[in-house]
């Protein structure tokens, strides 16, 4: 008996401790989310430029820092990186310096946003206050931004997942967009295993990019993240497909279906769990054709750091999704 309740005792300790480090780190993370909120809202009333398009800006330097090697990690509360020649002056031989009258003085643009008298590149006051005055600073509607945006980026890709992000922020007036939902309905006949990566014959020699999910016809198909869809139509391999891109930066993408939902659009704001189309068999030959295989769908992840985009294998994602639904 006594070694029963011991056992008992063991069990509820790890259980306890196992939900107070979640519930600590959703407080850290809510935290995190409250002190950047902040400051987007505190550089809008100073700058006039509405907040997310500073938290867009943000979040998208924040996912590209996390997935390159050539600059540093993002350790503050704001992912925005400036170079250290850009911040301090290509000349200035103290590339930490935060002076702001030698980094004038060499031609730097690092200033001061928190009105400490330094100009200190690991601020992130300092830093949004320096990104909204030298790279934001030419209007606050919508089109003088996207061209500011480009200026500073030169890159369509970027300005349209910034603008992007925007959007999600704008919509739903929170930071916190990071929920994910399973593409079909758990309590539907579905089927998957992991397939990213191997040998393809169907429309030419290639890989696998993606995870496919075989269900029955017209079986609904739903956004897996918050995001913007950014293409919808006809591929010739992938048939009537869509392609939505979340808060990370992340593009998914949904292939093979039979048909979309009412009203689904390029540029509609979607959520987790709502239905954008049904599982079909199309692809592989002109508009229209379908029945080549059976119906299923075809999902994809892809990342973009700024330079190019890649696939990765969504199959770890689809089981902790999947199982974080079933546990709800």
């Amino acid at each position: 008996m006594q070694r029963i309740y011991m056992v008992l005792l063991i069990i509820f300790a790890i259980l306890f401790t196992e939900t107070y480090v979640v519930h600590a780190e959703e407080k850290n993370v809510q935290q995190t989310y409250s002190e950047r909120m902040g400051l987007y809202k505190k550089f809008q009333a100073v700058t006039q430029i509405p907040w997310y398009y500073l938290a867009a800006v943000d979040q998208y330097e924040r996912n590209v820092r996390r997935i390159r090697r050539d600059i540093p990690d993002d350790e503050g509360i704001i992912g925005i990186y400036i170079n250290s020649d850009m911040w301090a002056g290509p000349l200035n031989p103290n590339k930490t310096d935060q002076d702001i009258y030698s980094i004038q003085l060499f031609g730097g643009i690092g200033m001061d946003g928190d009105g400490d008298g330094l100009a200190d590149q690991q601020n992130g006051e300092d830093v949004l206050y320096t990104f909204t005055q030298h790279f934001l600073a030419s209007g606050t509607d919508h089109e003088s931004i996207k061209i500011a945006l480009w200026d500073y980026y030169k890159r369509d890709i970027s300005v349209d997942v910034i603008l992007s992000h925007a959007k999600l922020y704008q919509t739903y007036g929170k930071l916190d967009l990071t929920q994910h939902a399973f593409p079909v309905s758990l309590n539907s006949n579905y089927s998957y295993r992991s397939t990213w990566g191997y040998a393809r014959s169907w429309g030419g020699r290639r890989s696998h990019e993606g995870t496919d999910i075989f269900a029955n016809y017209g079986t609904p198909v739903r956004s897996t993240c918050y995001g913007v869809v950014e293409i919808k139509g006809w591929n010739r391999l992938g048939g009537w497909r869509i392609g939505i891109r979340d808060i990370s930066n992340t593009y998914h993408y949904y292939a093979h279906l039979n048909g979309f939902a009412d009203n689904i659009k390029v540029g509609q704001v979607v959520e987790p769990g709502q239905v954008i189309g049904s599982v079909g068999s199309t692809g592989y030959g002109p508009p229209g054709t379908a029945g080549k295989f059976p119906p299923h769908l075809h999902y994809g992840m892809y990342k973009d750091n700024g330079n190019i985009e890649w696939s990765f294998d969504p199959y770890p994602h689809l089981k902790a999704w999947e199982r974080q639904e079933r546990n709800k």
